[in-house]
């Protein structure tokens, strides 16, 4: 018995080192795989023999375990959609195959990098068959509020090239002095004309047209003004229509001392603020609060715009996207604009080691792994999203090749103990001669 069971565990110890041997040629094979996560392999002791008498020996067994929340060491790369993940934390993705489909379920995956570039139809894939997966943005480039503990409201991302994009104007400043000589008796009480260039709700420019016609007293200085805004889809019809008065004094000259509103939206002394109604809707416009000097002054015998802003956009076409470290992906367009049209979650679950091993380097969340919750990148415990970058392999080909030589006289040294076995096997069989 004792013979048998030394038999055994060396067949036992040959099986145990086999596979610990397929590990490590599996990892040799891939170090220079991007996302490769190392395999593992340990011996467990197996015990027969639990009291005094003949000893049985029990032999080996060899548990593999793949080390999934060991991180690999980050490169750099030229592709801006060369995702890797920084720390804590898993990229969502799924099949292309489940694309074609064409039924709009998508099966979650998790990678830790990934080279992303647009296929044919838009979407951001990789060479082996993945597609990134994100929550879809809102068209002002907010995220709405998805649940974090389901994949349901993830999709794959898709950018479309050829996307036009343009924003109506809401709000402008106008940071205008104003000449003090032109309220002075014996002025030309020329007006002066000033147009601020917006943006309609299809993308065309059209304009606010200003008018400032000074106030000319017979005698002194009147300091006040008539402000008329026209829209110039229809210049005939007046907008909005504010007398403004300036202060004369000596700490606040210059300064808006007071607004009175003849027609149009009603100034509010708190904010400095009017809105006008042009075609395509309201229009907040800034010019200044009473007794400061940021936007309407007057001042010398200058006119002169400073300072004209405003919001929106002309129509662009989109020229490049972007993921930042929070996972927001960014379409830029030609006209300067930015815009949020995909937010990518970073997947976390207490066993990152318990999930299901995959083909190119992806992970099945499992019941070993436990629930998942989808982060924000950079939030909770997860780490941040690094664009033109991809995490190498963890293999270390050293200490692999180190293994691989004490796995190999473990192996010699339980099959010599199988050909000892054998010849004491043989000497029994001999006692009979």
């Amino acid at each position: 018995m004792t013979i048998s069971s030394s038999l055994n565990a060396g067949v036992a110890g040959l099986q145990a080192n086999a596979t610990k041997l397929a590990s490590i040629s599996d990892n040799i094979a891939n170090s220079s795989t991007y996302g490769y996560k190392r395999v593992q392999t340990d011996f467990e002791s197996m015990v027969i023999s639990r009291n005094g008498g003949n000893y049985s020996a029990g032999g080996v067994r060899a548990d593999t375990n793949r080390q999934i929340d060991l991180s690999g060491s980050l490169v750099t790369t030229t592709n801006a959609t060369d995702l890797a993940v920084r720390g804590r934390g898993m990229l969502p993705v799924g099949k292309v195959t489940d694309l074609n489909v064409g039924n709009g379920d998508t099966n979650m995956l998790l990678t830790t990098t990934g080279s992303f570039t647009t296929d044919d139809e838009g979407y951001l894939t990789t060479n082996s068959g993945l597609v990134l997966l994100g929550w879809p943005a809102q068209p002002d480039g907010t995220i709405p509020t998805f649940s974090r503990d389901t994949a349901e409201g993830l999709e794959p991302i898709q950018i479309n090239v050829n996307q036009l994009t343009g924003e109506p104007t809401t709000r402008m400043s106008l940071g205008v002095n104003l000449p003090a000589t032109a309220t002075v008796a014996g002025s030309a009480a020329d007006p002066q004309q000033l147009a601020v260039e917006y943006y309609g709700n299809l993308g065309t420019s059209e304009s606010v047209n200003v008018t400032f016609t000074p106030t000319v007293p017979a005698t002194g200085a009147s300091n006040e003004w008539t402000m008329t805004l026209t829209d110039s889809v229809d210049p005939a019809v007046t907008i909005g229509e504010y007398v403004l008065t300036f202060d004369d004094s000596r700490t606040a000259g210059g300064t808006l001392a007071s607004v009175a509103t003849v027609s149009g939206g009603a100034y509010d002394n708190a904010a400095g603020t009017l809105i006008v109604n042009v075609d395509g809707g309201p229009i907040e416009i800034d010019i200044g609060v009473l007794g400061q000097s940021d936007s309407l002054t007057q001042l010398s015998d200058t006119f002169a715009p400073v300072s004209i802003t405003k919001d929106g956009s002309p129509v662009g076409n989109m020229t490049s996207v972007n993921v930042d470290g929070n996972g927001y992906v960014h379409a830029t367009f030609d006209t300067g604009v930015t815009r949020t049209i995909y937010q990518v979650p970073l997947v976390d679950l207490p066993n990152p080691n318990g999930m299901v091993a995959l083909d190119a380097q992806t992970y099945q969340p499992s019941v070993d792994s436990g629930s998942f919750f989808l982060w924000d990148a950079s939030d909770g415990p997860t780490g941040d999203i690094v664009a033109f970058a991809r995490e190498e392999s963890t293999t270390d080909v050293a200490n692999e090749l180190t293994s691989m030589i004490q796995t190999q006289r473990a192996y010699s040294s339980n099959a010599k103990v199988i050909q000892t076995v054998d010849e004491m096997l043989q000497e029994t069989t001999n006692i009979k001669r």
